[in-house]
């Protein structure tokens, strides 16, 4: 069992930077199937995903989050706010 799930995981790893890549190329939508493929991923084998991809992904629209180009970052007292094109808007804690 443990070699389905550091399969999983090199998995996810992999989609992320496939995520990345196409987004960093404008070709959201690709990118957008690559989170979804990678979400499923770890669903299924229950495993947890690594922050960067949770920090890097809208929970709406599942696109990979490239701040400049499709999501605008600010901070605030004490989180950091994302907000994707699509106006979804994620907050994070920082000290």
């Amino acid at each position: 069992m443990p070699d389905e799930e550091q399969l999983a995981a090199e998995r996810v790893d992999r989609l992320q930077s496939l995520a990345s890549e196409a987004a960093a190329a404008g070709e959201f939508d690709r990118s957008r199937e690559y989170v979804r493929r990678a979400r499923r991923v770890a669903e299924r084998t229950r495993l947890s995903l690594p922050r960067t991809f949770k920090r890097f992904t809208c929970d709406a629209c599942d696109v990979y989050l490239r701040p400049g180009t499709n999501a605008r970052v600010r901070t605030r007292d004490g989180h950091v706010v994302v907000t994707c094109d699509c106006g979804a808007q994620a907050r994070y804690p920082y000290r």
